[in-house]
């Protein structure tokens, strides 16, 4: 082992501990009544900035710590583990699918403006791109941006999207080509400021996410500077695809970690729960329980793992002159130049979309399987395993759902 080895070693071993504390301490003990409530504090933010947490992969430029894929890898892993909640994990990090774009192709003003307050927990961004007539054929958006002198006038809804309710910055995929326009030529992308006046928000009720502000956004003559356009007029599709790679690698750990919440409640039940006369866990078909549970939480391990080396040795696409080093991408921050990678850049794209599909299965598969184990008590309200089980569906359907990352998968391994 090198020198430069041991110290990322160390580097991750001492955010996971940091990040496991957090999350026992300042997100577990709470989560029951965050849910009850519908939200959890905004004071959440600042602590986890205070930590680094929200920073973690952005320019220092900006108040972030430039970090790798495999060094990010273990706060999404920790937080879903010990922090137990997809609602929370959501909502807290849903700034890293709304400022990627912002980052790659906003303005140095714009940037300066915007990233900044975020990372330091005192504004929130949102990603917005899903629309009630569609969700994954991101083509037929409907939603326009009319250039008019200095300004957009935005018409149009969106829907499904996590922290507008509360959002401060909404990174908004529109249609800027004229009147009538399909495809995904017309497409832009354009950060809309929370306070617009003409934005209205509909709280939308959830199976799960039930702390994680979910919103129906409806956009009437709003009107946005133009500073505000993320890229060139037409260029949206592109971010939006480069955006969504990152996303679904995030999905995956987090998959990865709540598969673990759900074996580490199963086992300790199982280890103190007696039938029989007998502790749950010597009993042979609850051990080959555990043991399946295990063996998929393995390989999703080692597959995060290797997708995120892939990542951090420029396979991603992330390599080109005056962007950030291999071991430095940002959080999606993908420009057009970097999305033509073609072959290094294409794997990476199928691995992730395997990866997110097999990393959601695992979790399904132990969230069922730990409220098996749990029996009566896997199905009260309260049990790490039972909100689990109901936040399997939107981690699957998130980001691109399991038909679409199949048949991306496909494309991109010419099948």
């Amino acid at each position: 082992m090198t020198a430069l080895t041991a110290a990322h070693d160390e580097d991750r071993t001492a955010l996971a501990d940091t990040v496991t504390r957090f999350a026992r301490t300042e997100i577990a003990p709470h989560v029951g009544a965050w849910d009850a409530a519908g939200e959890f504090p905004r004071t959440l933010y600042r602590r986890a900035a205070d930590l680094g947490l929200l920073g973690l992969g952005y320019p220092e430029q900006y108040g972030g710590t430039p970090a790798s894929y495999a060094l990010r890898l273990p706060l999404w892993r920790a937080l879903s583990r010990y922090g137990a909640s997809g609602g929370v994990l959501a909502s807290l990090l849903s700034h890293n699918i709304g400022l990627p774009p912002v980052l790659a192709h906003g303005s140095d003003a714009v940037r300066a403006e915007v990233i900044p307050p975020v990372l330091a927990g005192e504004q929130i961004a949102a990603l917005a791109i899903t629309e009630p007539g569609g969700g994954s054929d991101v083509a037929q958006l409907r939603t326009t941006a009319r250039r008019e002198g200095d300004d957009y006038i935005v018409n149009g809804e969106k829907v499904f999207i996590t922290s507008g309710m509360r959002a401060d910055w909404i990174t908004v995929a529109v249609r800027t080509a004229e009147a009538g326009s399909k495809g995904s030529g017309g497409i832009s992308m354009l950060l809309v400021p929370g306070a617009s006046s003409g934005l209205s928000r509909s709280r939308l009720d959830k199976m799960g996410w039930l702390c994680s502000d979910t919103a129906h956004l409806r956009f009437d003559n709003v009107r946005v500077p133009a500073r505000y356009l993320l890229g060139e007029e037409g260029a949206g599709f592109r971010i939006i695809m480069g955006n969504f790679n990152a996303e679904r690698f995030g999905l995956a750990v987090s998959a990865l970690g709540f598969a673990e919440a759900c074996y580490d409640e199963a086992l300790a039940w199982a280890r103190q729960r007696k039938t029989f006369g007998a502790a749950l866990v010597e009993h042979q078909v609850i051990r080959h329980k555990l043991v399946d549970m295990q063996m998929r939480i393995q390989s999703t391990a080692a597959w995060c793992e290797s997708v995120a080396a892939l990542a951090d040795a420029g396979r991603a696409g992330d390599a080109v002159p005056g962007r950030p080093k291999p071991h430095q991408p940002p959080w999606g921050a993908a420009t057009h130049a970097q999305q033509g990678s073609v072959g290094a850049h294409s794997t990476w794209v199928a691995q992730v979309c395997l990866l997110k599909n097999h990393a959601t299965q695992t979790m399904q598969f132990c969230a069922d399987q730990a409220v098996q184990i749990l029996g009566g008590m896997g199905f009260m309200r309260g049990t790490v395993s039972e909100r689990i089980y109901r936040e399997v569906k939107v981690m699957m359907i998130g980001g691109g759902a399991e038909e679409i990352m199949k048949d991306l998968a496909a494309k991109q391994l010419g099948i």
